[in-house]
């Protein structure tokens, strides 16, 4: 049992293969599975097989049951995570995938009782949960970055065409990479993006999200000329390439969305340990709303599902306007 799918069989932790079933029962129980399985997302469903195994490891070494584990051991596991100084997201992760595997197996999760979740409270009160930001990739950021891009390569125009569209659809870096040509829509006042599936819609609803041509950054222009020269008129919209200038049939991965956003972070004389992926979404935010931009009008193209989480970001954008310390300062 390495692996959370090795649980997984509709409440049945053997295969169905290995049930004495008729063929129909057994490919139906097949299906059930794999639907089981859909529950979560693919990252969330290898994060939490990582932490799966981490955790029966360390159970193990302790010689003590992973399943079912007891609340003792789940509580010292959480409180050996927290003696290794992890981040309280990744112990909070590490929870999750304990109660998610527990509940796949049929079992009552460890981490409904109160003692674990007295632990985590006061992880979380003596680690404390601030977030790491990131630096957001603003327009004047962009525009920084865009000087520095040798747009003479086709590795320079996909990293062009990559940034903008990242940044004018405020794109998380899943979605930017999984972007294909059957997902532009091009209409008179720009393109629409078919968003098919996101970390806010994993029942795959789907959003479309548009982006003009505009007037000083430019993004379907960029977008065009890389499409053109890299001849690209099915499949993944950016795609690996490889030393030479080779081009791949293969899509970025996320991990390359955020090594492109520094290399040009670095190449503009911006602290690259200040930039990620995320950098061109938050970017988007803070740039809409240092103009003034409504914030539904913002929400529609971030797909943010609260206001309360855009206040953080129109709280830093306007931290400076009508200050209280303004006029004696």
């Amino acid at each position: 049992m390495n692996t959370l799918p090795a649980v997984v069989a509709a409440g049945d932790v053997q295969d169905p293969s290995a049930l004495p079933l008729s063929e129909a029962f057994r490919d139906a129980l097949e299906a059930a599975r794999g639907f089981a399985l859909s529950e979560k997302s693919d990252a969330t469903r290898k994060a939490y097989v990582s932490d799966w195994k981490r955790f029966r490891a360390w159970c193990a070494a302790q010689s003590t049951d992973v399943l079912p584990a007891s609340v003792a051991t789940t509580a010292a596991y959480l409180a050996h995570l927290a003696g290794q100084k992890k981040r309280v997201s990744t112990i909070d992760r590490a929870a999750a995938a304990i109660a998610y595997g527990h509940r796949l197996a049929g079992l009552t999760p460890p981490t409904h009782a109160e003692p674990v979740k007295a632990v985590l409270r006061g992880i979380r009160r003596r680690t404390g949960v601030a977030v790491e930001r990131k630096a957001p990739a603003t327009a004047r950021s962009i525009h920084a970055m865009l000087k520095r891009i040798d747009t003479t390569t086709l590795r320079g125009k996909r990293d062009r065409a990559l940034l903008l569209v990242g940044f004018a659809a405020a794109l998380r870096r899943s979605e930017l990479v999984a972007l294909t040509i059957d997902d532009l829509e091009r209409t008179d006042g720009g393109i629409f993006l078919h968003i098919r599936k996101s970390k806010t819609d994993q029942d795959g609803a789907g959003h479309a999200i548009p982006i003009p041509r505009g007037s000083k950054l430019k993004p379907i222009e960029a977008l065009d000329d890389w499409l053109a020269a890299a001849a690209i008129d099915h499949g993944p919209v950016f795609r690996q390439i490889r030393k030479g200038g080779r081009l791949t049939l293969n899509a970025l991965t996320d991990h390359s969305v955020a090594l492109i956003v520094k290399r040009h972070a670095k190449a503009a004389k911006l602290d690259p340990d200040l930039f990620s992926g995320h950098s061109l979404r938050a970017g988007f935010v803070t740039s809409a709303l240092e103009a003034g931009s409504d914030v539904l009008k913002v929400m529609d193209i971030t797909r943010h599902t609260s206001v309360q989480t855009l206040k953080g970001y129109d709280r830093r954008a306007k931290a400076f306007q009508n200050h209280a310390g303004g006029k004696f300062l």
